[in-house]
């Protein structure tokens, strides 16, 4: 059976000088995935109203991820697993065409909920600390401190469709007033989610990680302190001049290709998406 190691000096041959107890989150259960959200309401500001009604077509721009709401709660019939819900809010501009070539760009709000489920093991112990927080006590993380923290990491999304629906058409959808304050406040006008107009509904691609971490203490091996070997580079010693040589010559911008390449990587789709 190998000795337990304890923290302190480790003798060895090797590069660790010593055994150190850190505390820090431990990863208990993680995913990710690729969403291919469909027909997603799109709330329009309310100054778009009248260019959506008269709008002949509209054609996917761009979106930005605003914001994600997480919760988690214990799954009553298995322990140790916990449900994550997520709420993303997006900020999503369409390209609205009228009678003229040129599209008027359309600014609005879609919202997407998904559920996971993870494994975030069991706790009972309740944590406090010396750390100053504005509001304490917070009741809510009192009530919940035995639960694991779900993080939600995601990038921008890509525009994949978007259509319009006739007013005869339709169907229920996320009220505008489930929208928190904080997310109308990214939107300098208010939003539309009246029932005389057309609605737009667009398709999304969603890449997202989600992971369930608890507090722990962990005993690992230290190589040595970390010591920044960089200096830290001023914003304006850098002689601009210098920096123009040091860009490629754009061969490519004076001689198109034969052919187009079709996007593989997230940052080519995400450029392909926003030109269509």
């Amino acid at each position: 059976m190998p000795e337990r190691v304890m923290p302190g000096p480790v003798d060895g041959p090797g590069c660790i000088r010593e055994a150190v107890c850190i505390h820090t989150r431990k990863i208990y259960d993680s995913c990710r995935d690729k969403d291919c959200i469909e027909d997603l309401r799109f709330y329009p500001k309310l100054q778009y109203a009248d260019v959506l009604n008269r709008a002949m077509s509209v054609k996917g721009g761009s979106a930005k991820l605003l914001h994600i709401y997480v919760d988690v709660e214990p799954v009553s019939f298995n322990r140790g697993f916990y449900t994550v819900d997520l709420r993303f809010f997006y900020c999503v501009t369409l390209q609205a065409y009228l009678t003229s070539p040129i599209p008027v760009p359309v600014e609005g709000l879609c919202v997407f909920d998904k559920r996971v489920i993870l494994f975030g093991s069991e706790g009972n112990a309740k944590i406090f600390s010396s750390e100053m927080r504005a509001e304490a006590p917070d009741h809510q993380l009192m009530r919940k401190s035995n639960l694991p923290v779900a993080v939600a990491e995601a990038v921008d999304p890509l525009v994949l469709d978007a259509r319009m629906v006739e007013s005869c058409d339709m169907r229920c959808d996320c009220d505008l007033t489930e929208i928190p304050a904080y997310i109308n406040g990214f939107f300098d006008g208010e939003l539309c989610s009246g029932n005389d107009m057309r609605r737009i509904y667009v398709t999304l691609g969603q890449f997202s990680l989600v992971r369930l971490e608890r507090d722990s203490q962990l005993l690992i091996p230290m190589y040595d302190y970390c010591m920044p070997e960089k200096e830290c580079a001023g914003g304006s010693g850098e002689n601009p001049c210098n920096l123009f040589r040091n860009i490629a010559f754009p061969t490519n911008e004076f001689f198109p290709p034969n052919t187009v390449r079709m996007p593989e990587s997230y940052e080519e789709t995400k450029s392909f998406c926003s030109c269509t």
